[in-house]
């Protein structure tokens, strides 16, 4: 156990008391003077008020002074994930759901997720930029002829400038089809 006097603890953080050896002797050596004054003024009585007002300035200014205690990070993360995985997962879900449905919740929500993943997965495994080299991104996504009809749903040159609210609702995104373009993308 460190004293007030040692520099480290046994994790290797540095003690907060480090170097207070002389502010804390002069500290008790006052305590003690008040002490004795209060025995002798008052008796047993003085020596307890002494002892209860010592207390009660020691804990406020340790409270002061010393850095708030943070929580547990392990028991913060547990507290927090159920409700953050919970409410992350059912949007995602939602959005997914939506998409297959809804041709422009596809074009809205999903389709740029969808896109910034393609771009990113080009740029850092292949050296492709996406938006400079669109041919090249497709040839790196569609390998095969049966990929090819996945390129429509992602090719950011083919992306809708506005969707057009009074019109009939279209079919969104083919479940099959989704579920190939996210393969592909992990894969890629």
């Amino acid at each position: 156990m460190s004293g007030p006097g040692e520099a480290r603890e046994d994790d290797g953080t540095v003690s907060p008391w480090r170097g207070t050896t002389p502010e804390l002797l002069i500290a008790a050596a006052g305590v003690l003077a008040v002490a004795a004054a209060g025995y002798a003024m008052a008796g047993w009585a003085g020596l307890a008020v002494v002892a209860v007002g010592t207390a009660a300035t020691a804990m406020a200014v340790l409270r002061v002074l010393l850095p708030q205690a943070t929580p547990d990070q392990a028991r913060k993360a547990r507290e927090k994930a159920t409700p953050r995985m919970l409410s992350g997962y059912s949007h995602r879900r939602f959005v997914v759901q939506t998409s297959t449905s809804s041709l422009g919740f596809y074009h809205s929500e999903l389709r740029p997720v969808l896109e910034h993943l393609l771009a990113a997965r080009l740029a850092e495994r292949h050296g492709v930029h996406l938006y400079q080299d669109p041919e090249a991104a497709r040839r790196l996504l569609c390998r095969s002829s049966r990929d090819a009809d996945l390129w429509p749903w992602i090719d950011p040159s083919a992306r809708p400038e506005t969707s057009a609210r009074g019109a009939p609702e279209q079919r969104g995104i083919p479940r099959r089809t989704l579920a190939r373009l996210i393969d592909r993308l992990e894969k890629l």
